[in-house]
């Protein structure tokens, strides 16, 4: 039976889910026999957030998880549609899922990440010192292998079939070393000017650089020439990295606010619509009525065709547009990377994440398959360019996605269930764990978390075995932004829920817990691991 943890107790409570304890830090109050933590069914790297009690109507941290593996299971579902689906109707209209998923799942995907890095990072407490070290690393290595899976994988997939976004993701974790220590308000004003201003700035730099291959990135080409592959997948690429970083911040701004205020993300949804509708509206002012349209097209024409330059005026770009006149930054189209189109797909993106976040509080059940897939997107994402591109799926658009998609929830809440992490994310789990555990000083065998907040053991005194079983511990995947459980050891830290024989028979008899302070009583001292966080966080459409 789970020990009670009233809001409010300083108890360490366990909070059990898939096999693993995790010990949640509350602040004084008193004690309520009633109050259950709610049980949710899904792997977590990132401890909960204390409760804030000055912050009116907190979200529970469970709910809040599940809302961010959610929103990037909508991305994995919205890439793949507009893999699988044709662009256009058969009357020469937009299809459906290209309208809602084109250049947004991708925005959505690169969002995500930044919130899984600052979750893993630390959430609301910045690293310093050996642990700003450590997590800058660790990002080093993660992005050695997400870059080297997108490269194996790059040249299975046909390039009109799938742009694989994996390399320039590379790129992009190694560009949030340098923003690990800003505050959120901070990296919200960097997110809004590098949205701004680095696209200007590619379209004064790009005029005197070559135009990149129409194919995946790929290790001959890295090693053929590598100042011009770092290049494109920084500024000339379908998903350049430079101008990403707008993406990267936002979501890391995000990931260091306070989630756990309804109120906070309300204003954070709202937020994001607002600047989905600004970014719009300054688009058709800058193109419709100060005559950006009627100044561009005779340029446009001058240089190419009329259907190419419908095209890029309709269907969007990739990457990037023509440097011929500077009204091509007030295109708004999917993959174009001028300033309006980062800002509608930042703002589309905040608007997906609030909603994901306030879902899941009140919907965490029916919503806890497509988070199980959310959770695992490294792993889907790759095997979906893989059937890609071996050709064998089903002709029927709609058929092939719904044997996809429905295999691949399948598959994730089967894994999770069993195992945990996804494959390639438990390789990339590993491979980060060890080299943070290297920086920090620490054996292969600690894997307490190297953040901000305190954590407990279980109720056996160690990982539970669960944990154990899964290979889970305080350690997040950025690479997919996956969430999973957290469980840390500590001799110096209090037992979550201390065993019968080890509680004064007062307790027992009570049915309190030993360690459970009484109203009147002053909170015992929790003591606080140094060099520790929380952490936690993946791809393309």
């Amino acid at each position: 039976m789970n020990a009670p943890h009233p809001p409010g107790s300083t108890a360490l409570a366990p909070a059990r889910s898939a096999g693993t304890e995790t010990a949640v830090l509350s602040t004084p109050g008193p004690v309520d026999l009633a109050w259950r933590p709610p049980v949710v069914d899904i792997p977590h790297d990132c401890v909960p957030a204390p409760p804030d009690t000055s912050a009116p109507a907190p979200l529970r941290s469970a709910a809040r998880l599940i809302g961010v593996d959610v929103a990037r299971g909508v991305a994995l579902l919205g890439m793949m549609a507009v893999h699988i689906f044709d662009p256009a109707t058969d009357d020469g209209n937009m299809s459906l899922p290209w309208i809602l998923s084109s250049g947004k799942s991708a925005a959505l995907f690169a969002v995500v990440a930044g919130v899984g890095i600052a979750f893993m990072t630390g959430r609301e407490r910045r690293p310093g010192g050996r642990r700003l070290v450590a997590a800058g690393v660790s990002l080093v290595v993660r992005a050695l292998l997400i870059g080297a899976i997108g490269l194996l994988v790059g040249p299975l997939v046909n390039y009109d079939d799938a742009r694989v976004i994996l390399p320039f993701y590379a790129v992009l974790f190694v560009l949030a070393i340098p923003l690990l220590r800003l505050s959120p308000r901070a990296l919200a004003v960097l997110a809004l000017l590098a949205a701004v201003f680095i696209p200007v700035a590619s379209h004064l730099l790009r005029g005197d650089l070559p135009l990149p291959p129409l194919a995946n990135p790929t290790f001959a080409e890295l090693v053929a020439d590598p100042a011009a592959e770092l290049v494109r997948l920084s500024l000339t690429g379908v998903y350049p990295a430079l101008p990403w970083v707008a993406y990267l911040a936002l979501g890391m701004a995000v990931g260091r606010s306070r989630l756990s205020s309804r109120g906070v993300v309300i204003r954070m949804t709202f937020a994001g619509l607002l600047l989905a509708v600004g970014a719009a509206g300054a688009s058709w002012l800058a193109m419709v009525q100060l005559g950006g349209r009627a100044a561009l097209e005779p340029v446009a024409l001058a240089t190419m065709p009329l259907e190419q330059y419908t095209d890029l005026m309709v269907w969007g770009g990739a990457g990037t547009l023509p440097t011929t006149s500077p009204w091509w930054l007030g295109v708004m189209a999917p993959h174009t990377t001028t300033p309006v189109d980062l800002l509608f797909t930042m703002g589309v993106s905040l608007a997906v994440i609030g909603l994901a976040i306030l879902l899941g509080r009140v919907a965490w059940a029916p919503l806890a398959p497509l988070a199980k897939a959310g959770s695992m997107t490294l792993t889907l994402y790759v095997a979906h360019l893989l059937l890609l591109g071996a050709g064998f799926m089903p002709e029927n658009e709609g058929l092939d996605y719904a044997v996809q998609v429905v295999g691949f929830i399948v598959f994730a809440m089967l894994w999770a269930k069993w195992l945990g992490r996804g494959p390639l994310e438990a390789v990339v789990w590993w491979a980060t764990r060890l080299t943070r555990n290297l920086v920090l000083g620490r054996g292969r065998g600690d894997s307490a978390p190297s953040g901000g907040r305190p954590t407990g053991t279980g109720s056996r005194g160690t990982a539970s075995r669960g944990a154990a079983r899964h290979g889970r511990s305080g350690v997040g995947d950025a690479a997919t932004g996956t969430l999973s459980g957290s469980v840390a050891t500590s001799a110096a830290r209090p037992l979550a829920r201390p065993p019968m024989h080890a509680r004064p028979r007062k307790a027992r008899l009570a049915g309190v817990p030993a360690g459970v302070p009484s109203a009147a009583a002053p909170p015992a001292a929790v003591p606080f691991a140094a060099g520790t966080e929380t952490r936690r966080p993946t791809t393309s459409g």
